[in-house]
């Protein structure tokens, strides 16, 4: 087993646009010193812009050396977040996990996995089997890395999961979160002194199921008009132009929860 040096998490990474190419490049080191694997990475699953760096240059092809061929395709593939079943499991599990064609293998039992489609899964996830980091960051974005082996019959990961799948979980969120930060303009999101108050945080929590302003008047024993000032009362603290984006930034600030 290889040790982890402290000063890893520091070569990886990224202050300014210019630090994005030598971390990717202490990134790919690093892990290829776990083991022989191909990496794969992605700061946000629910975009298609692909990661680069200060010069524009793609990552997947410059850095981590994946190419235009019909095996190596899922870098320049839209809809992947859709339809593999990794990315789909980043959004229902937080630590790293390993997965082929017969499930997912994580560190602590997660149900949720268990109702993913793992038909075609090699088709669907251009993988037979690779261990895989979800990233989670505030206001829900998911970032995801996987790690495939240089062997393609290779079908069992879970020696090197076992083995370095936690160190690999330091190395990608350290190398995802900061090329966030650094590399993607923020979304328009108010912060610092941006307060709700109970009674707007009930009111959206009602609005969040899909209660009307009569329905939630009812409920909280307010009059409609109330309600309605809540809510606007809300938007306006949060910059939102609709009941739905206030809704949703809301969910992203942790006040309310959308399956709640």
């Amino acid at each position: 087993m290889v040790a982890m040096n402290p000063h890893d998490i520091d070569s990886l990474r990224i202050a300014t646009p210019a630090d994005v190419r030598p971390a990717a490049e202490a990134f790919y080191a690093l892990a290829r010193d776990r083991f022989d694997c191909r990496v794969a990475t992605c700061h946000n699953i629910a975009v298609k812009q692909l990661m680069r760096d200060a010069e524009g240059n793609i990552l997947a092809t410059d850095v981590f050396g994946w190419t235009d061929d019909e095996d190596d395709r899922w870098w320049r593939t839209p809809q992947l977040a859709l339809a593999s079943p990794l990315t789909t499991a980043c959004r229902y599990e937080s630590d790293p996990f390993w997965c082929n064609g017969d499930g997912f293998y994580t560190m602590r039992p997660n149900r949720w996995l268990d109702g993913i489609d793992l038909t075609n899964f090699e088709r669907r996830s251009f993988a037979r089997t690779a261990i895989v980091v979800p990233i989670h960051m505030p206001f829900g974005q998911i970032g995801a890395v996987s790690f495939t082996s240089t062997d393609p019959s290779r079908t069992d990961l879970s020696e090197e999961f076992a083995a370095h799948g936690e160190t690999l979980g330091l190395y990608s969120r350290a190398f995802i979160t900061s090329y966030q930060r650094v590399m993607v303009a923020p979304e328009r999101l108010p912060v610092g002194g941006t307060m709700l108050s109970k009674r707007e945080v009930e009111c959206l929590r009602w609005a969040a199921i899909g209660k009307t302003d009569y329905e939630i008047s009812l409920i909280m024993a307010r009059s409609r008009a109330t309600v309605r000032f809540h809510i606007h009362n809300a938007a306006t603290k949060l910059d939102a132009v609709n009941r739905s984006q206030t809704v949703f930034k809301a969910a992203q600030l942790g006040y309310i929860g959308l399956n709640s």
